[in-house]
């Protein structure tokens, strides 16, 4: 990545080879018991940093600091198994705003989910006070495709398009923008966990996300740098809505080789 290089301290190096280990790209060495970087071109994925028992590796360029692993972390699969399992679609938000501070958690999920090849190349607007007007104009696409969806959608024509048929007058909307679909994707998934956390409800607006990614006027209005896609709408508030129970589903399809 562009800005960011790996380096080695040699004072404090012990020529141990936990870094060799886990180099996907193979480009660390140790030769006379230190470790020696073989190629500028690095994927910077940090591996080395965090695994180096010394702290004699680093990855210059970043703002942000490591942050030491003092506890084992634990998790337990049937609370996250159930998380998954109660999750519901919210469409029915409380008149309640979200605090600065849940929202900035939400992006740290966000920023802190691990990307192919490192590109780390997702990036979030988050829709507040432009959200209403943002809203508008991908309905007024959404009311000229509808006829012909229409033709082919028994359940498109018993929906009517309303001026909140997409946000739902949610407080908050996040778009996640990357160069690789998947990237984003990952993030919104994340997001929506440390959501759930703090009992907000999400929406993945499929809806909106395909009206703005044809729309050139949807994209110059969020100022979406070129080469960007939206991966994911996360549309969220509190829900003014509950669900009792857990919603059915088919039994695994799986296929052991």
């Amino acid at each position: 990545m562009k800005n960011h290089k790996v380096k080695i301290d040699t004072d404090k190096c012990i020529g141990c080879g936990l870094c060799t280990r886990v180099c996907v790209a193979h480009n660390i060495e140790v030769k006379n018991k230190k470790a020696n970087i073989l190629l500028d071109n690095c994927l910077t994925c940090g591996q080395c940093t965090a695994v180096c028992p010394k702290k004699a590796v680093l990855i210059t360029g970043y703002k942000t600091q490591q942050i030491e692993k003092s506890d084992k972390i634990s998790l337990n699969p049937n609370e996250i198994l159930n998380v998954i399992r109660f999750r519901r679609t919210i469409r029915q938000f409380k008149n309640k705003d979200i605090s600065k501070k849940v929202i900035e958690q939400i992006l740290e999920a966000g920023r802190l989910t691990h990307t192919a090849k490192n590109k780390q190349d997702v990036s979030f607007i988050v829709l507040d006070k432009e959200k209403d007007k943002i809203e508008q104009i991908a309905i007024k696409l959404l009311k000229k495709i509808k006829p012909l969806v229409n033709l082919f959608s028994p359940m498109a024509r018993n929906n009517k398009v309303n001026n909140h048929f997409l946000f739902f007058n949610a407080p908050i909307v996040i778009v996640v923008l990357a160069d690789e679909k998947i990237n984003g994707i990952l993030a919104a998934q994340n997001m929506e966990f440390v959501a759930e956390a703090y009992g907000l409800g999400i929406l993945f607006s499929g809806f909106f996300t395909s009206a703005a990614n044809i729309s050139f006027r949807i994209k110059r209005e969020l100022k979406i740098p070129k080469g960007k896609k939206i991966a994911a709408t996360l549309v969220m508030g509190y829900p003014d809505v509950r669900f009792l129970r857990s919603v059915q589903r088919e039994e695994v399809n799986v296929k052991y080789m």
